[in-house]
């Protein structure tokens, strides 16, 4: 009985941390596809280097999580990828919070483009 109880506590915990923050977009990897040669779009990629260097979209430039947003633009949307979408939840919900007003999570991450 314990164990269903902390099963459905961990479960719960998942959930929530997927959970998107209140504003932000999410994109699918196909929709990223139409929008990747946005010139009004600033496109970041939360990765480690080391994930980053091993496969990426030129377009994104790599900016891992933990790491100084400050010299993003907040004039233009920020499009967030990380490996799973995890991560750029979470640097999405951070963006927020520093005042960036068009924020997009690119869903599925890069295990998905």
């Amino acid at each position: 009985m314990e164990a269903w109880i902390m099963i459905a506590i961990v479960i719960g915990f998942l959930v929530w941390r997927m959970k998107p923050a209140k504003g932000v977009q999410s994109i699918s990897t196909a929709q990223l596809k139409n929008v990747l040669n946005d010139k009004d779009k600033v496109f970041i990629d939360v990765r480690t280097p080391a994930e980053y260097k091993g496969r990426n979209i030129p377009q994104f430039k790599n900016i891992p999580l933990g790491s100084s947003f400050d010299k993003i633009p907040k004039d233009k949307e920020v499009v967030v990828i990380c490996q799973s979408g995890m991560r750029s939840s979470q640097a999405c919900k951070q963006l927020k919070k520093l005042g960036y007003e068009r924020v997009t999570n690119v869903r599925g991450g890069m295990s998905a483009y």
